[in-house]
């Protein structure tokens, strides 16, 4: 059964979708934006932008009873491929150890000007 899940810890969804559904043992958070859920500020620097990305889909996962230990598949989109090493080295904090599965893209534009844009596949407990 299709279970939508939303928390205040992540960016609102900024138009017709969910920040998360989950179906069964699965959790599909939609692509996260590196905006701060408070104020709606975004960082400029693709470091901090990954960080503030992460967190958003931590706190998705979390709001659905899952961690980011249970990350099955992420998809990054980015605007600049030439930055990948930076966003690499964020992304890795996040995932030390039995990363999940990744592809990464590089887009035209993201939404609201961002640089970097993530969505993840979880398994739910």
């Amino acid at each position: 059964m299709k279970k939508i899940i939303s928390t205040e810890k992540a960016p609102k969804a900024i138009g017709p979708y969910s920040q998360a559904v989950s179906c069964g043992e699965l959790l599909f958070v939609s692509g996260q934006l590196p905006l701060d859920p408070q104020t709606g500020t975004m960082p400029k620097d693709i470091k901090e932008q990954t960080e503030a990305v992460l967190k958003n889909i931590k706190a998705v996962a979390q709001a659905a009873g899952t961690s980011m230990e249970n990350a099955l598949k992420t998809t990054v989109y980015m605007t600049d491929l030439s930055l990948f090493s930076q966003m690499n080295e964020k992304y890795s904090e996040f995932f030390s150890s039995n990363p999940p599965a990744r592809a990464t893209v590089e887009v035209k534009a993201l939404p609201k000007g961002a640089a970097v844009e993530i969505e993840a596949i979880f398994k739910l407990p």
